[in-house]
């Protein structure tokens, strides 16, 4: 018993994830129990699933990990119905469960592990095709480590919980949560990477600029609503509009921005050709009737203004800054745009 303890100990200490806490377990529990096989489990209720997570087996008896088995069909379930921990003669006690007679189980001893929440994780386990009587300390040290390995679950359960979190968080900094789409930071970071790229490729860099003209008069007429709702619909058509490759963002309002690899650098021709070909796109797919909830909303077309920069000798924010310019450039030329909407 002092050396299981001493191992035990070590074990502890050394653990990082329930298997390295685990299959040291199972060595132990061997010795301890003197059953050939020692197994850990883990239990589905609302499927109806017992599943073999880790198993050591000595002699002829083969638990296999990865093996998964009816609940309802197997002892762990029977013994937890009947509080009963031991029993050395399988074959008269439990001789309906298919799984035990499939292994030639005739000694079997199992515990509960149970989250501190009430939730039952699995069970600890061993059993041997013999009948065994059931050695000194084994409930007791069956019981200490399904407390250890219990905590374990939980310790892992909070970590995975924390990275969840962080990870819902980092995408909230990061993502507009009206449409979806990446909002400024996230495009000023992508945009910092694609100039990067290009200063490695010598190939510039797109950026588009997207104003939606006009949609001041869908939330005057329909409230914030539907002005969420045009927006979103909208935010899907120019999305249907991006090459591979290429980033939607939203920067906020009415305002959105496209960024994407530009021709190699140096070709002014390449350059002018490409910017028009996206803003002709762009401009293209928001020519469109929007259907909403209230009815359909025929758009004229976002104002959209492309710039090609050098990667070498251009900030993001300056990108952003010319892309922006040259919206406006083009909004001032066009004549007056008109949204023709349903009577509210």
């Amino acid at each position: 018993m002092d050396t299981v303890l001493d191992q035990l100990s070590r074990t502890v200490t050394a653990a990082k994830t329930l298997e390295d806490l685990a299959r040291p377990m199972l060595e132990m529990l061997e010795v301890a129990t003197g059953l050939e096989s020692t197994y850990l489990t883990t239990v589905d209720l609302e499927a109806g699933v017992q599943s073999i997570l880790f198993a050591r087996n000595v002699r002829e008896m083969q638990i296999p990990e990865g093996l998964s088995v009816p609940w309802a069909d197997t002892l762990c379930k029977r013994a937890l119905d009947e509080d009963s921990f031991y029993t050395s003669d399988v074959p008269t006690r439990w001789g309906d469960s298919e799984a035990a007679a499939a292994l030639n189980i005739h000694t079997y001893v199992s515990t509960p592990i149970v989250t501190e929440s009430g939730g039952l994780y699995g069970t600890l386990c061993a059993a041997s095709a013999i009948s065994q009587p059931l050695q000194a300390h084994s409930q007791t040290m069956l019981e200490l480590f399904a407390k250890m390995l219990a905590q374990q679950v939980e310790r892992e359960l909070l970590f995975q919980r924390l990275q969840q979190a962080n990870s819902e968080l980092a995408s909230h900094a990061s993502t507009d949560a009206l449409t979806g789409l990446p909002n400024r930071r996230q495009l000023l970071d992508e945009l910092r990477r694609m100039l990067a790229r290009g200063s490695r490729d010598e190939r510039d860099v797109i950026v588009a600029f997207i104003d939606l003209d006009g949609f001041k008069a869908v939330n005057d007429a329909y409230g914030h609503d539907v002005g969420d709702e045009f927006l979103s619909n909208v935010a899907r058509q120019l999305g249907s509009a991006l090459r591979e490759g290429d980033l939607l963002a939203r920067l906020g309002g009415d305002e959105f921005v496209v960024i994407g690899a530009g021709p190699a650098s140096g070709d002014a021709q390449a350059a002018a050709d490409a910017a028009e070909a996206l803003r002709t796109r762009l401009a293209d797919c928001t020519t469109a009737r929007i259907e909403l909830g209230i009815g359909p909303v025929d758009f004229a077309g976002a104002s959209v203004g492309v710039v090609v920069v050098d990667p070498l000798s251009t900030t993001a924010e300056a990108a952003l800054r010319q892309a922006d310019e040259a919206m406006y450039a083009l909004k001032r030329s066009r004549r007056a745009q008109r949204l023709t909407l349903p009577e509210p």
